[in-house]
């Protein structure tokens, strides 16, 4: 072989070898879903139904693709609607949270997987599940330029999700006619009605999206009333002192020492209320559920970017066990889910690597809960009753306050709801589209902690019909 042809073969081989390096990193969209097929996850049980796993770029010029974990219903997927669910944080995720510690078919036990018996894709009335780890940073969803980790804000998560959709119907075509349900909790409170907002815009122009209904779960809708009911929530659950309230109610509420943190500048006058506050709740309470004894998992700390922890010297006590990180850590795990960590070097509950733009939580999205009810979007707004982080006290005054600029009338008035034999919660409903509901005994994430009951909420929510009344 002569010396030309010799660097003609070295510079193939080469560019090859690039070809098939990127290839490990971007994901080529196909109209087909055969390729994120997920066969068996390791230590699984026996299951009837199909899942699928994998990737959807939304950004070919910064390779920023977002994971994605979809399960199908149990019985007769075909002629079920589509969830997707969408944990908060903002920055965590909704694979390790949403779906293997709350409502997803399987929990992580050891080496293996057991069966979730309240999984929403169970049964006759269930769902098909779609899970994203959103915005890219999170878990497994990743961008090869790392600028993309920066300065990422609502807008950017929302157009992004938009995007993802629009794809993921690429792969999935049979569900573009489906019913589609947008679900989550706590940040999602913004990701949520922002997204539905885009969807009601983009089918304007070219219906695309089927949408039927939001719910939200203790969600972020407007920064000072979320935030600042905390104190009178404390208070009445005997966690602080009635000198402590007066002063956390007038010298500094809570929503102010949040936003003086975000500008890097906290008044002494915040740091010593809040200071306080911590020692008198104490750091052995979890403030996601207050009556919960156990440690804390890190499934529960999806919440903490919102809620700083830095003013009372507390952090997240995150169970040395912890079931979900091991397992979504394994190899074996990412191999099955077709998964790979990129920029990161394991997967984490919460991103490490994401530069969220945390101003954009005093912006409110109650007003696009507003607009997304004018187009006739039906939309639930559900509490654990447990959760001082977004207390349902501050979810149920602004619904009541929506309902009146909507001129929205009281169509069930507030009442009890039953799960089985027992009280579930209580319930409120405006116009037959603005609900509102408490789950009983629920922390932050209540298909984490209540199961039977969130999953009582779910079917009624996707029926579109009252929760269960004894009488």
């Amino acid at each position: 072989m002569d010396s030309s042809s010799f660097t003609r073969s070295v510079k193939w081989v080469l560019v090859v070898l690039v070809v098939v390096q990127l290839g490990c990193f971007v994901n080529v969209e196909s109209s087909s879903n055969l390729g994120d097929k997920v066969e068996r996850l390791p230590g699984q049980p026996q299951v009837e139904f199909q899942q699928y796993a994998g990737y959807v770029t939304v950004d070919h010029k910064k390779h920023k693709a977002l994971f994605y974990y979809f399960v199908e219903a149990e019985v007769d997927p075909a002629s079920k609607p589509l969830v997707l669910w969408l944990n908060g944080g903002p920055g965590c995720s909704s694979l390790g949270v949403g779906a293997f510690s709350e409502n997803g078919p399987f929990r992580p036990k050891g080496n293996v997987l057991v069966k979730n018996e309240y999984s929403w894709n169970k049964g006759k009335l269930e769902a098909n599940m779609l899970y994203l780890e959103t915005p890219v940073g999170v878990g497994f969803s990743y961008s090869i330029d790392t600028t993309g980790y920066d300065a990422v804000s609502d807008a950017v998560t929302a157009r992004d999700n938009l995007i993802f959709l629009q794809r993921w119907f690429d792969k999935f075509p049979q569900y573009k006619t489906r019913d589609l349900f947008i679900t989550g909790e706590s940040y999602a409170g913004h990701y949520i009605p922002q997204l539905a907002k885009l969807i009601v815009q983009f089918n304007k122009k070219k219906k695309l999206f089927n949408l039927k209904g939001i719910a939200l779960g203790n969600p972020v809708l407007e920064f000072a009333t979320d935030f600042n009911s905390r104190a009178e929530y404390f208070w009445s659950h005997g966690l602080i002192s009635d000198s402590t309230y007066k002063i956390f109610t007038s010298a500094c509420n809570y929503s102010q020492y949040v936003s003086e943190y975000y500008r890097g500048s906290v008044s002494p006058v915040c740091s010593k209320v809040m200071s306080q506050v911590g020692r008198e709740t104490s750091k052995f309470v979890d403030k996601y559920d207050v009556t919960l004894d156990v440690c804390i998992s890190s499934v529960l700390s999806q919440s903490k970017i919102i809620s700083p922890q830095e003013q009372t010297g507390e952090s997240i006590d995150v169970c040395v066990e912890d079931e979900t990180v091991n397992y979504l850590n394994r190899q074996d795990v990412r191999k099955a889910l077709h998964a790979r960590l990129v920029n990161v070097r394991q997967w984490e509950v919460c991103s490490n690597i994401l530069d969220y733009k945390l101003l954009d939580v005093e912006i409110p999205t109650i007003t696009v809960v507003g607009s997304l009810i004018t187009h006739g979007i039906p939309v639930l707004v559900y509490s654990g009753d447990q959760d001082s982080v977004i207390p349902l006290t501050g979810s149920r005054t602004l619904l009541h306050r929506l309902a009146k600029e909507l001129k929205l009338n009281t169509t069930v008035p507030y009442r009890v709801w039953f799960a089985g034999q027992q009280v579930g919660g209580w319930t409120e409903v405006y116009g037959n589209i603005l609900s509102f509901a408490t789950v009983r005994g629920a922390s932050h994430e209540v298909p984490f902690s209540q199961p039977e009951r969130s999953l009582v909420l779910f079917k009624s929510f996707l029926e579109t019909t009252p929760l269960p009344d004894m009488l």
